[in-house]
């Protein structure tokens, strides 16, 4: 028989929010794994904040709700305060009570600047990798490394001479010749015009670089710098020196094309580091031979091939993040904020990938 309808919305329900998350939950694994990673974080947190004034937003729940927005690729801090207030799941991550108020999104933006200046997003990202079940998963030896672009949140209209010479809105700039030296955007002044390829559109964009180990394609550091094309070089010389090893041991770096150069493929052995660079040798606009950095004395070891085949897990971080994450084009403006936003899709790759690396 068909049952009766009855409206319940002015019950008192008794429930506990444990109880309505389903026991094989992906989020069950991840959540356990940040609470771990915060314990360990606890002195970090006393120290950005002043044992006087009103209570803050609690920072573990803060980088929990901001973990959600990168899981769930939530496109701002407004929408994500509106999803916590009715989503029992993401209440349930946060950890608010089912009765308890949301913030108000300007205050949430308040306190994630706060934790932005106090590097807390690349300390949890070294305590989540540092974690005694995570350590055992990652390789010390052998990295990759790669750049993206991400799309500033600011449009063409924006990007206008700086000496002030157009007047106009900026919508029509046909026929004009602009540049990173002579134009700058209104909105965002560190985005740079930027064409990913020959033929493509240029648009204003960031880059952002990741570094990974080669063992199960876990991310291990990233940063976001201004788009240039010496960028991805630079940002992958200061990543591999930080993960260069004490005990003098070599380790080798897995590098696609663009970063077959001779000063690079130089300074990454003074790194000791061996550069795993993919040859770029090929015939130039002007019909000489471009000769690669990369000869023999690396591509005859059966290890320069494993890395070439490793490296090409990098991209599923990419694209993870762009497709999934909050990757693809930036939401916030100024070049820590991007880089923020960059850091925190790394860390929510990682935490997806984890779990089921440790099940398995």
């Amino acid at each position: 028989m068909r049952g009766e309808f009855v409206d319940q919305g002015a019950m008192f329900s008794y429930l506990l929010p444990e109880q309505r998350i389903p026991a094989d939950h992906p989020l069950r694994s991840i959540r356990a794994l940040v609470r771990e990673v915060f314990s360990g974080l606890n002195l970090s947190f006393r120290k950005l904040y002043s044992a006087d004034g009103r209570p803050s937003i609690p920072p573990e729940q803060l980088l929990s709700a901001l973990l959600i927005q990168a899981l769930y690729g939530i496109r701002s801090e407004r929408q994500l305060m509106e999803q916590v207030n009715y989503n029992l799941l993401f209440r349930w991550f946060v950890g608010l009570s089912p009765d308890a108020p949301v913030w108000h999104p300007t205050s949430f933006t308040t306190n994630r600047e706060r934790l932005q200046q106090g590097d807390v997003l690349q300390r949890f990202m070294t305590a989540l990798l540092a974690h005694p079940k995570v350590r055992p998963l990652l390789s010390d030896e052998h990295f990759s490394v790669d750049g993206t672009l991400i799309e500033a949140w600011a449009s063409q209209k924006s990007f206008k001479p700086k000496d002030g010479s157009d007047r106009g809105d900026g919508s029509d700039f046909h026929g004009q010749t602009r540049k990173n030296d002579t134009h700058a955007s209104s909105t965002d002044p560190d985005a740079r015009l930027y064409r990913k390829a020959a033929g493509r559109e240029a648009k204003l964009s960031y880059m952002g670089h990741a570094l990974m180990e080669n063992r199960h394609g876990l991310a291990v550091a990233g940063e976001v710098t201004q788009a240039t094309g010496t960028a991805e070089r630079t940002a992958s010389e200061r990543m591999v020196k930080a993960k260069a090893r004490r005990d003098g041991e070599r380790i080798t770096v897995g590098e696609d094309k663009a970063y077959d150069a001779q000063d690079h493929v130089a300074a990454l052995r003074k790194l000791n580091a061996t550069p795993h660079v993919a040859q770029n040798a090929c015939e130039t606009k002007t019909g000489k031979r471009r000769r690669s950095a990369i000869d023999r004395r690396t591509t005859r070891h059966s290890g320069y091939a494993k890395s070439q085949s490793r490296r090409a897990m990098i991209e599923c971080i990419f694209g993870w993040g762009k497709q999934h994450g909050t990757m693809r084009k930036a939401k916030l403006r100024g070049l820590a904020n991007v880089a923020s936003t960059f850091m925190l899709n790394l860390i929510a790759y990682n935490l997806v990938r984890i779990p089921k690396l440790l099940a398995a």
